[in-house]
């Protein structure tokens, strides 16, 4: 009985594991064993077009990216995405960081969590979160609150765009929340010009702060991830997943995580390199540059600085 064991007992979710390397899918089974998930076949990525034929429904599938050929990887992951898509899985990948281009652009933003060099207790959390939490995981359990945090925060950042959009500078979407700042009265028919050499201001002032305070104290990946597309935008440049991970100034996991979620909030959008087919880029969408342009206008009229 696919899903359940036994009417109204406990759901157990059923993985597969594609692997090459025995260590890696031992590694996942472990993992997925400790979230409370059943693990079923391992498959290798060679006979993965043949095999995924031939098993039974899974819930999940598992995997282990590590030492495979990109060019392998290219060919192996639309089938594994089609695949859940028939059975209505999740899929848990973890690769190391120089193939994060080449898997985002095939599962970034689809079901799938993305680890990059991920921690067996990550794996656990991941495998645990794809589709319900089995009992007693504490790790699962943390990641699953930072999980809402991140998405309350994402919610927040979308509506305080939508509002200096849709206000402009100094309307409601600019007042303080506390109502303790008033800006002084402004020109609003005389734009400021917002320049590149601002926001990239902006942003070495941030990074200075983790040279006099302990590493992660001002962590804001969002607004970080926002200020670094805004500046690419005026420069007239693109911007790779992997390169927006390292201006998020977070682990790659936890940027992939935050990338994920603004492109569900309508505030990223992914677009394929036309140079290079397993490279993708990220832009802020028509939303998000209208709230950035909004909030450069407001802080310059108001004579402030970017945060």
């Amino acid at each position: 009985m696919t899903g359940f064991e036994g009417f109204g007992g406990p759901a157990v979710r059923r993985a597969i594991v594609i692997a090459d390397d025995a260590i890696a899918a031992e590694d996942a089974a472990v993992a997925a064993r400790a979230a409370g998930v059943q693990v079923g076949d391992t498959i290798g990525f060679a006979a993965l077009a043949e095999a995924l034929d031939a098993i039974p429904h899974a819930d999940l599938l598992l995997v282990e990216a590590a030492g495979i050929a990109p060019a392998l990887l290219d060919s192996v992951l639309p089938m594994l995405a089609l695949r859940a898509q028939r059975d209505r899985a999740q899929i848990v990948i973890n690769f190391p960081l120089d193939l994060l281009d080449l898997v985002s652009l095939h599962l970034l933003g689809g079901p799938a969590t993305l680890l990059c060099d991920a921690r067996p207790e990550e794996r656990v959390a991941a495998i645990a979160l794809s589709g319900g939490i089995g009992g007693g995981v504490q790790a699962a359990e943390r990641d699953a609150e930072r999980l809402r945090r991140l998405n309350a925060e994402i919610a927040r950042i979308a509506e305080a765009l939508l509002k200096l959009s849709r206000d402009g500078p100094g309307g409601d979407g600019v007042r303080d929340r506390a109502a303790d700042f008033v800006a002084p009265p402004t020109d609003d028919s005389a734009p400021v010009e917002i320049t590149a050499a601002t926001v990239r201001g902006a942003i070495r002032a941030r990074r200075l702060r983790d040279q006099y305070f302990a590493d992660g104290l001002f962590a804001d990946p969002a607004w970080d991830v926002l200020l670094d597309l805004f500046a690419a935008r005026l420069e007239g440049l693109t911007v790779s997943v992997s390169s927006l991970c390292i201006a998020a100034a977070v682990p790659p996991t936890t940027a992939l995580r935050w990338i994920t979620a603004m492109t569900d909030a309508g505030l990223l959008m992914r677009r394929e390199d036309p140079s290079d087919r397993r490279r993708a880029f990220v832009t802020l969408t028509a939303r998000a540059v209208a709230g950035m342009e909004g909030y450069g206008q407001a802080v310059a009229k108001a004579g402030l600085g970017w945060a």
